[in-house]
């Protein structure tokens, strides 16, 4: 056993004895499945071209040992927050900041609560969803996470209920967090017909080198709707995993949105089970990486029921000698007739050394279906670029034209306008080297 997993297996341990009473099963469960799975290596097919080493060699100290740093202020949070009014829960290096948090505004109907204070006003309800999703056993994160649970955000809408505005959900690292691991949970319940937006944002006020290994379990009932967006714009020293697991009910949709252009190494999973008939699923991505980056995307869409569709689009922009990969997966169940599909990846690769590994894939097992998927790789297109400089424009802002119109098009798929614009502009931020990640 190396040094490193040694460390780590003695920082499960010790988070375990210090449980909560509530959330002491699903710690004790995460690291006896650690025990097990430890880190996954590339001998794993879903993580065959990623390689987790970094992380598994590192000693990050739990982000549950430190304080919240007191430098972080309203104000150092207001670049990420789209200058909107809206319900705001903040983690500081991995803590939850009362002091920063705005949920004072809430209807009845609709609660949004820091996991300690759910499992300690509401064990049950929370016991019914906590772990269901995501088991501690599905895979060495999930398992870690499941290890330090007790970080993160308790969501429940009633039933009929719909919330006017995205709840955001702020996890913030510091210059404080430098070699620190954070494993924050979050588990989502939209009861019938009600509908919700989520957004989560992965960010830093400082580059140093951090671990972030993040679980989100969703549940849409009957005729609900939850839109959960994901921004990961982490320190370029940082490595991140993101994990949403959801769970539909009949004539549900869930929808995600997963914007990926920081850390170092990066790892995007979206699973979701689609169990009631009629229910369907929108799973859309944008990644945008350079320098050394490597950033990995995970899906997996479970048709178990009939008269369901999913939609996938995910899309890339790859510069210098950074690595992107994306695996999709459609599993159609016998059951599962009249299931409607559609899944692509399209990539644009900005360099010679600029890679991509690109697997969808179908597994079906019902007759009775239409399901399509594909993937295209490719370089700025010659006959676009020379038409926009024989009208005068630039080389260079031609190619920054062109890949801002590839990369809006994913982008307008996202239902918030105010999300859409922040996030083109941060698109072509990007593009113009104005901004550091």
């Amino acid at each position: 056993m190396t040094t490193a997993l040694r460390f780590a297996e003695q920082a499960v341990a010790a988070s375990v004895a210090d449980a909560p009473g509530s959330i002491k099963a699903l710690r004790a469960a995460g690291a006896e499945s650690f025990k097990t799975l430890g880190f996954p290596t590339t001998r794993n097919e879903d993580w065959h071209y990623t390689s987790v080493q970094a992380i598994a060699t590192a000693q990050f100290t739990p982000a549950i040992d430190r304080a919240s740093s007191a430098g972080v202020t309203a104000a150092s949070l207001a670049p990420y927050t789209f200058g909107a009014d809206w319900p705001l829960v903040v983690f500081v290096n991995g803590r939850f900041s009362a002091a920063l948090s705005t949920l004072g505004a809430l209807p009845t109907g609709i609660r949004v609560l820091d996991m300690a204070s759910a499992s300690a006003q509401d064990a049950d309800t929370l016991g019914k969803f906590l772990g269901t999703a995501a088991p501690a056993d599905r895979d060495g994160f999930t398992a870690l996470n499941a290890a330090f649970a007790g970080e993160g955000t308790f969501i429940h809408v009633a039933k009929e209920m719909v919330i006017e505005h995205p709840i955001h959900i702020v996890h913030v690292m510091d210059e404080r967090g430098a070699g620190s691991m954070s494993h924050p949970r979050h588990v989502m319940v939209v009861e019938r017909h009600a509908k919700a937006s989520v957004v989560e944002s992965y960010v830093s006020l400082a580059d140093v080198p951090y671990f972030t290994n993040s679980v989100v379990e969703a549940f849409v009932d009957d005729g609900a709707t939850l839109n959960v967006v994901r921004i990961q714009r982490e320190a370029r020293s940082a490595y991140h995993i993101g994990t949403v697991e959801a769970r539909q009910g009949r004539d549900s949709h869930f929808l995600t949105f997963t914007f990926q252009t920081g850390a170092a190494l990066s790892r995007s999973n979206v699973y979701t089970v689609l169990g009631g008939e009629g229910c369907g699923c929108t799973i859309n991505g944008l990644y945008m990486l350079d320098g050394e980056q490597h950033g990995d995307h995970q899906t997996r869409v479970e048709h178990v029921k009939e008269n369901c569709f999913s939609r996938e689009a995910y899309k890339g922009l790859i510069d210098d000698r950074a690595h992107g990969v994306f695996n999709g997966k459609v599993y159609v169940h016998p059951e599962a007739q009249k299931t409607d599909g559609k899944q692509t990846n399209h990539t644009l690769l900005l360099s010679e050394k600029a890679q991509i590994d690109t697997k969808p894939q179908l597994e079906i097992f019902a007759d009775d279906v239409k399901c399509t998927h594909g993937a295209t790789v490719g370089r700025i297109d010659e006959t676009s670029l020379f038409y926009l400089k024989s009208r005068g424009v630039g080389k260079v802002l031609a190619k920054q034209l062109l890949m801002y119109a590839f990369a809006a098009d994913v982008l307008e798929t996202i239902e918030n306008p105010v999300i859409v614009e922040a996030l083109e502009k941060l698109t072509v931020e990007r593009f113009t080297g104005s901004s550091s990640h």
